[in-house]
């Protein structure tokens, strides 16, 4: 019986705890994005282009 009480303990506390209706922050914007996307273009090209001279 006493190995419920928590159990019992946290279903109560998951009733009383609501979260705050609607933040009123700001509206999240995409991830800036062609900084870290060319540099991996890059290393990606620079990459391929030492594999296909190794095979030749």
């Amino acid at each position: 019986m006493l190995r419920f009480v928590p159990l019992v303990a946290l279903l109560l506390f998951a009733l009383v705890s609501h979260a705050q209706p609607g933040s009123g922050g700001p509206t999240p914007t995409g991830a800036p994005i062609d900084g870290g996307l060319s540099v991996l273009l890059a290393g990606g090209a620079m990459y391929a282009v030492r594999r296909l001279r190794r095979r030749a």
